[in-house]
């Protein structure tokens, strides 16, 4: 008789860093791994909301497709990123998921709208957390190139734009596995 140990899966690094919990109403803002917004949807549950902005056509059918094969609900809308078809205070977290340079290689006022936007659909209380490339070391480093705005990395990043978005505190958490995750609370 042969017994199969199964290893439990673990959750994505992202995920665990989001923090969402069971109930809570989710938005994530920019599709770069369609993974990330199934996880969101799985953790919220059916107690819970899971929402996905996204600019383009065919993101959008990549969401709803992850979606239908993760069997999870997540309500894919396909907008301008600075201007978010939902009321004010709707969220609980709202997540920009921005590892391709969604802010980095955006304009400063793109950019700006996209947080701003994100400040406006978020409740008293609620957070926000911006997950970025962050530099790695060694041969991954090398490999990997990603066009940045030089201004943005000056001016503070992340941090800064959230900052001016009207999240304070803002603080980045941790860069790591070539992830910088930042930060920011609605107070």
């Amino acid at each position: 008789m042969f017994f199969r140990i199964r290893k439990p899966r673990l959750a994505p690094f992202a995920l665990t860093m989001a923090a969402a919990s069971m109930g809570e109403r989710v938005l994530q803002i920019g599709l770069d791994d369609p993974g990330l917004a199934t996880a969101l949807a799985a953790k919220v549950g059916l107690s819970g909301t899971a929402a996905l902005v996204v600019d383009s056509e065919s993101e959008g059918a990549r969401a709803k497709r992850a979606a239908e094969r993760a069997g999870v609900f997540l309500d894919v809308q396909v907008t301008p990123l600075d201007t978010l078809p939902f009321e004010n205070a709707s969220f609980d977290l709202v997540v920009v998921h921005a590892m391709r340079g969604l802010l980095t290689s955006s304009e400063q006022g793109t950019r700006a709208g996209v947080l701003r936007e994100g400040y406006r659909v978020l409740r008293a209380g609620g957070r926000a957390i911006v997950i970025e490339s962050a530099p790695r070391g060694g041969l991954a480093g090398l490999l990997r190139t990603q066009a940045v705005d030089e201004n943005y990395v000056a001016s503070g990043g992340a941090e800064s734009v959230l900052k001016a978005a009207g999240f304070h505190p803002v603080r980045t958490l941790a860069e790591r596995e070539g992830y910088r995750f930042t930060e920011g609370l609605k107070a």
